[in-house]
């Protein structure tokens, strides 16, 4: 756990001295070894605000690669892990807007304000809520909004339980907390505020729920009658979300793949998923895993003309790689026994491995060291299984095929 930040921490942080103190401890490196030496000049300066100054500094360097202003906001480690990235957040507050121009929306859950700063910050949208119930995380937000304030929509913050509706706001974003005593939890019961008391108290309210993207969202629709959408969410390669919009437009779910420096992309449910018989070609394509998580791998098979090594297998092959997307090209085809893969590799003088896999109990780290590499060539091998049997594909490294444009 990081340093909890008191009231009299996040008004010392914003005032003029404690600005002036922020750049001062910028300057620092404040690693664990270094702090032993900067933090007693740090205390005999600043006295009891010294460890808000270094979580802020320390935050602040670690939310460069998340949030806007990072060099300026207002976060405890533990609001930044839960923060929504920027990327995310804007395309999420793009989509609210096409979706109900002109909207009021409020975050009930809003902590540090990272979804808020999308919000008021995007057309079409007239203005935002903001409520939570932590007095500390709603400081930091007042802080955060009035970052490059010009820009911004309307906006108020109250300090509101979630599950006791203060607005009539048109639309309406939760983001349960999903820690818990006990670490990270995924159980629908265990979420704060629980998700099925959040989806009972805006029942008929057009609501937006943020979830882990492990949530078991099948359970959700089969067992508890969720007839929402189920949009899944990546980032530059990594699943960040599966968000619940409780309106239930076509289609039912749909993954959105972002990536920096390029346009995103979405698969829906509503896609056709026709494909040629499974077999292996020049090419296999790992799909990006919001199109996995969102059970969608077929629909994105068929807009590429890919088509699958096996039919329960994620993995995709045909001769050419999508734009934007890795593909390894397929050297040799062979058997899964570490004998095998160890001549084949001694053969092809690999020195370095990476390792894919899909439907097999292997764990990619531990048979590369039992491998035993000696060569100088990077490959890669992709372990799965077609049918019942096991099956290594020895391949070229991993190549990324080009946007157009």
């Amino acid at each position: 756990m990081g340093y909890e930040f008191s009231i009299d921490d996040v008004e010392f942080l914003r005032s003029r001295y404690g600005e002036k103190a922020l750049q001062n401890t910028a300057s620092l490196t404040l690693t664990p070894d270094a702090l032993l030496s900067e933090m007693p000049d740090l205390r005999s300066r600043y006295g009891e605000h010294a460890p808000a100054l270094v979580e802020t500094v320390r935050t602040r360097r670690k939310a460069s690669s998340k949030l806007l202003h990072a060099d300026r906001i207002l976060a405890s480690d533990t609001a930044l892990q839960q923060a929504t990235a920027a990327p995310v957040a804007a395309h999420r507050a793009a989509d609210i807007a096409a979706r109900h121009p002109g909207a009021v929306v409020h975050d009930v859950t809003c902590s540090i304000g990272s979804e808020l700063m999308a919000l008021t910050t995007t057309d079409g949208i007239s203005g935002a809520i903001g409520s939570d119930l932590d007095p500390v995380r709603l400081a930091m937000a007042d802080h955060n909004l009035s970052l490059d304030g010009e820009r911004r929509r309307p906006w108020l913050l109250a300090r509101a339980d979630a599950l006791a509706p203060v607005s009539e706001a048109d639309v309406v974003i939760a983001d349960p907390a999903r820690r818990n005593a006990r670490g990270r939890t995924f159980k629908l019961d265990e979420l704060d505020p629980p998700l099925l008391e959040l989806l009972s108290v805006y029942a008929g309210r057009q609501l937006v729920v943020k979830c882990a993207p492990g949530l078991d969202y099948r359970l959700l629709c089969d067992r508890f009658g969720f007839d929402g959408q189920v949009q899944v969410v990546s980032l530059d390669g990594g699943v960040r979300e599966a968000c619940l919009w409780s309106e239930s437009p076509r289609p039912a779910r749909r993954a959105t793949v972002l990536r920096t420096g390029t346009d995103a992309y979405e698969v829906t449910s509503d896609d056709p998923d026709e494909l040629d018989p499974a077999g292996v070609g020049e090419w296999i394509v790992d799909p990006d895993g919001a199109v996995v998580r969102a059970g969608l791998v077929r629909h994105y098979a068929n807009r590429h003309g890919l088509r699958q090594l096996d039919p329960q297998i994620a993995y995709l092959t045909g001769d050419h790689v999508p734009p934007g997307e890795r593909g390894f090209r397929v050297i040799d085809q062979l058997g899964v026994s570490e004998k095998v893969l160890r001549g084949a590799l001694a053969a092809h003088d690999c020195g370095s491995l990476e390792i894919l896999v899909r439907g097999l109990d292997i764990d990619p780290d531990k048979l590369r060291k039992r491998l035993k590499l000696k060569g100088s060539r990077p490959l890669a091998v992709v372990l799965t299984r077609i049918g019942r049997t096991g099956t290594a594909f020895l391949c070229e490294p991993g190549v990324r095929a080009a946007v157009a444009g």
